[in-house]
């Protein structure tokens, strides 16, 4: 089983994301469960979401303590909570933030990924909620799924000028992590 959390603010698409990884994992013939967690039900309150995917059916309910990859979809919660918890030895966390952006030192054997997800999202989507910018980046780093299918999930999803622009966030996050990960080698 490989476990993903998310760490955002109520606003920002945390549930999109996970709803999205889940249906992409789905696409792929994998069972996924996709649900949120929630403190206090406003705007902009630190909330988690989590996806667990395995290839037999997910009957494990609880909030994930030791993922496998972590997603930070808004870097400021990196300064009062420590979203690294828990996160196995050769973990993946991607951070949605400028490329000078300080993260803290991790275990030999894990990855961090900055992506400015954001941005990307600006341009393509004409908002700064780059979850599916991540969720591209996500893909490329983890090499968990394919290109194709995310797009594909978008297409289900969305429709109009949302769907192309969150078709082409997904490309420029996936693109970006390709381009850095080709540069280290």
């Amino acid at each position: 089983m490989k476990e993903i959390r998310i760490h955002a603010r109520a606003g920002q698409g945390a549930i999109t994301t996970a709803s999205l990884l889940g249906y992409a994992y789905f696409a792929e013939g994998k069972y996924p469960y996709a649900f949120p967690h929630f403190g206090a039900a406003r705007m902009g309150a630190p909330m988690n979401a989590f996806v667990r995917v395995d290839t037999k059916p997910v009957r494990l309910r609880s909030q994930i303590y030791n993922p496998n990859y972590v997603i930070i979809v808004d870097a400021t919660l990196m300064r009062g909570y420590n979203c690294f918890s828990g996160l196995l030895d050769n973990g993946i966390a991607v951070v949605s933030g400028k490329e000078d952006l300080e993260v803290p030192r991790l275990k030999p054997g894990q990855k961090v990924f900055v992506v400015p997800a954001n941005d990307i999202a600006l341009k393509t989507i004409g908002r700064p909620l780059g979850n599916t910018a991540l969720i591209g980046a996500f893909a490329a780093a983890t090499g968990e799924l394919k290109l194709n299918t995310l797009i594909e999930v978008v297409k289900f999803k969305f429709s109009g000028k949302i769907q192309e622009g969150n078709i082409e966030a997904i490309k420029q996050g996936f693109e970006y992590i390709q381009q850095r990960t080709e540069n280290r080698v």
